[in-house]
């Protein structure tokens, strides 16, 4: 029995339950499953011509996270509790109040388009105006009227990937943004970039798009970005302090109660230079000072539009704060016990900020 996440551009289609909207599963039917390929039904090289491609434009297979301890909600995971250490009384509770979580590793993911093309029973989902009157005005949702309802189903919507990050267990959440890009890189690549001639997925377990012309493979591609959480000593109390910023891209402020979000430094890596001198570059561009101990922490896939996000840490080693004002509008350090509005959890950055905060003994 195989199931799917369903998905329409940047949005997932979810569950309403107590504990917030949770990405659907939904039965594929025989009939679909026969269009993928299974190599495990391979027995000689002809019946590779033989069968359908494993992957289809609308359809893409997917990796799971290595850690069992990844499907863990992120607030458990963050606290260091792991499946092998923590008291399996309390893993049974856990599991036994959200059933969802440890058991939605689905292994595919199809657009909502490719459901009601293969004629896929979809529960019914809230149109437009339904999901204002349950207080989800501002959340990216989109709906349709023509789907085939399921019967004895419960009411779901596509949600925006961006509002569900900050609660779903950090593997679901990888999951869905490896879809999306995959996704996205499929309906983006429908012609040769060498040739311009029409391309087809490759008749074997790979990602890639085949030139029926030229045979160049295209694969899908990432693009490495660096963040980094620049700390330094307040000059007059010693306090930790952390260099945020207020990119353009975060809008202004609208009204004096509205807070300006801050975040990080961050950018993309360029050709012919490593993740470290990145870092240096990017920091220098955007606000003007050097830096020491600059050290890896971690990564997040990122799928706006197909981005890998290293997180770094260093510490302020001189320069005074000159910003770059076609990128920024003001860049400070700033107290941790006094930071500003921060990007949302489940986010790298925001992860960064709180692991220089924990150390300290602050909770975010």
């Amino acid at each position: 029995m195989t199931h799917a996440f369903i998905l329409r551009d940047e949005t997932v289609l979810c569950r309403q339950t107590p504990k917030g909207w949770w990405p659907v599963q939904v039965q594929l039917p025989d009939s679909v499953n026969d269009t993928a390929l299974n190599t495990h039904d391979i027995h000689d090289i002809h019946d590779i011509h033989n069968m359908q491609p494993a992957y289809q434009v609308g359809r893409v297979m997917l990796l799971e996270s290595l850690a069992p301890t990844h499907w863990l909600p992120n607030d458990i995971k963050s606290s260091t509790l792991s499946i092998d250490s923590a008291d399996s009384a309390s893993l049974a509770d856990f599991e036994t109040d959200t059933a969802n979580t440890l058991t939605s590793q689905a292994a595919i993911a199809i657009t909502y388009d490719y459901a009601i093309g293969h004629h896929i029973d979809l529960p019914r989902i809230l149109e437009g105006h339904d999901l204002e009157s349950n207080a989800l005005k501002n959340n990216d949702l989109t709906s349709n009227s023509d789907e085939k309802i399921s019967p004895d189903t419960d009411t779901c919507a596509f949600i925006a990937y961006r509002l569900l990050i900050t609660q779903l267990p950090f593997a679901l959440s990888d999951q869905l943004s490896q879809a999306i890009q995959l996704l996205r890189w499929q309906a983006d690549t429908q012609f040769c970039s060498r040739c311009a001639a029409p391309v087809v997925h490759a008749a074997s377990a790979e990602r890639a798009m085949v030139c029926q012309a030229c045979r160049l493979r295209q694969y899908p591609r990432v693009q490495p970005c660096v963040i980094t959480a620049i700390t330094r000593p307040n000059p007059q109390t010693g306090e930790v302090q952390i260099l945020l910023a207020h990119h353009h891209r975060y809008g202004q402020q609208k009204t004096p109660q509205q807070a300006l979000q801050y975040g990080l430094i961050a950018g993309f890596v360029e050709v012919g230079e490593s993740l470290e001198h990145a870092v240096v570059r990017e920091v220098a561009e955007e606000v003007n000072i050097s830096l020491k101990d600059i050290r890896y922490v971690s990564s997040q896939p990122w799928p706006f539009p197909s981005n890998l996000m290293l997180g770094f840490r260093a510490s302020h080693a001189g320069g005074d704060i000159v910003i770059q004002e076609d990128e920024l509008s003001h860049a400070d350090f700033f107290n941790l016990s006094d930071l500003p509005k921060i990007p949302s959890k489940g986010s790298i950055a925001y992860a960064l900020i709180a692991q220089i905060a924990h150390e300290q003994g602050i909770s975010l």
